[in-house]
């Protein structure tokens, strides 16, 4: 798959036809484009957009990535125990190592659609956009030229994680991190996506999209950890479709970044289908995670429930803006959704906008938001016990986080995400002192 990628501005750089890839991609690719120029770039009167800091929405100078990336990974070290594992330097492919059960097709996206053209096309990007980043996931749409497609097959359990990396290396370029996840019926596996740079990455996007389908009976887990350097920004939108039966887990944690906005959309599609979104943000100095979120019930008697935790140091700032929405039929539903936020500083800002929208009988739905300070009691408590204030308070603020992560119910995931979180509250310990 090559094209000459010239170094202007992205958001003036029409897309050029791909070799070897199946028509209808590259069809894809224009339509994106043409979406995106149709779309206009989001204002203060965009309700999907309200409390954000759009000046953050700055893509001078940005353009994409030379053709031949950095030598080298340098990402986290990872599991110990992996299915596969995949890594990416500016959305071009470094490493590889599979090691999967017969039938499971996990590739390279590029490569899949050479070799599986019809299988990827079924489920590409069949999700439109409606949580405000629809004219973000044009882009992506226009300019993606890999990431990852995998899919497993009826009756077939991945029982190790699968990993995907994708690394930001270079001033001022924009990646397209692009994730589709398919199983089949009484299937399961794993996939963690890691994101993460280096200090070059001043100014760098990525606008990742992410698609995952959870066929009837089965079970899919899907992290994202998010370490991206203090000057990178980052759109990502995630769309999850479960089936009869099915069970989705999706978790997200936050510790990078200048700027990240996620919109995750959970659509349940079957009666028993169960969708479990998580995620943990450590904000620090000026950082800020807007969180949009969808819950979608189309049929009777399915299940979803949220918990969103954020831990907010300095003048950092969180964005919470949620919706369960109950279709008309879809009765006997369970759904609920939590946002709580630990304000670790008083100049820090929490805003939570959750939203019910019920248009059935017999159902049980819920949602909250708070947002506190640690309670002096607790401080107390340990001080009484010869722990330093300071320590004290780090370790209220690393046990806030433990009921998210604990709902992963994986010992080799929790481990993961604690190791991630764990190095951040250490770094801010550091600073503090210092």
């Amino acid at each position: 798959m090559e094209a000459t990628l010239e170094r202007g501005n992205v958001l003036e750089q029409p897309p050029e036809n791909l070799e070897g890839v199946p028509a209808w991609f590259n069809e894809s690719r224009q339509a994106g484009w043409k979406r995106f120029l149709e779309l206009a770039m989001p204002t203060r009167r965009d309700e999907e957009w309200r409390f954000a800091r759009l000046k953050q929405l700055d893509f001078e100078g940005v353009h994409l990535p030379d053709p031949e990336p950095p030598a080298g990974h340098r990402g986290a070290a990872g599991l110990e125990k992996r299915a596969a594992r995949f890594g990416f330097i500016n959305d071009t492919l470094n490493e590889s190592e599979v090691n999967l059960p017969e039938g499971v097709i996990c590739l390279p996206l590029d490569q899949a659609l050479a070799e599986h053209g019809e299988l990827v096309a079924e489920h590409f990007m069949k999700s439109e956009s409606t949580l405000g980043s629809a004219k973000f996931t044009a882009l992506h749409q226009a300019h993606l030229s890999t990431g990852m497609f995998i899919y497993v097959p009826d009756n077939v359990q991945v029982a190790d994680p699968i990993e995907v990396f994708h690394w930001l290396s270079g001033d001022h370029i924009i990646t397209f991190p692009h994730t589709l996840v398919v199983t089949g019926r009484n299937a399961q596996v794993s996939v963690v996506d890691y994101f993460q740079s280096d200090s070059t990455a001043r100014n760098a996007w990525a606008i990742a999209v992410n698609d995952l389908v959870a066929g009837p009976g089965s079970q899919l887990n899907y992290l994202v950890l998010q370490d991206l350097c203090d000057q990178a920004r980052m759109i990502q939108v995630n769309t999850t479709t479960v089936a009869r039966d099915a069970t989705a887990k999706s978790f997200i944690l936050n510790v990078g970044t200048a700027w990240a906005r996620q919109e995750s959309l959970s659509r349940m599609e079957g009666e028993n289908a169960h969708s479990d979104m998580i995620s943990v943000s450590i904000a620090r100095d000026a950082q800020e995670y807007d969180q949009r979120t969808f819950q979608h019930h189309v049929s009777p008697r399915s299940y979803s429930d949220l918990l969103y935790k954020n831990t907010l140091y300095d003048e950092s700032r969180t964005v919470f803006s949620g919706l369960i929405q109950v279709d008309e039929g879809a009765h006997f539903t369970d759904a609920y959704q939590t946002c709580r936020n630990l304000m670790m500083s008083e100049t820090a800002e929490a805003n939570s906008m959750p939203g019910l929208e019920i248009n059935a009988d017999q159902v049980k739905c819920s949602h909250g938001s708070t947002a506190a300070m640690i309670d002096d009691e607790e401080i107390f408590y340990l001080r009484a016990r010869g722990i330093k204030s300071q320590i004290a308070r780090q370790l209220v603020a690393q046990g806030f986080s433990v009921e998210a992560i604990t709902r992963l119910r994986n010992e080799a995931l929790e481990e993961i995400v604690l190791s991630f979180s764990a190095r951040e509250f250490s770094r801010i310990s550091e600073r503090v002192v210092t």
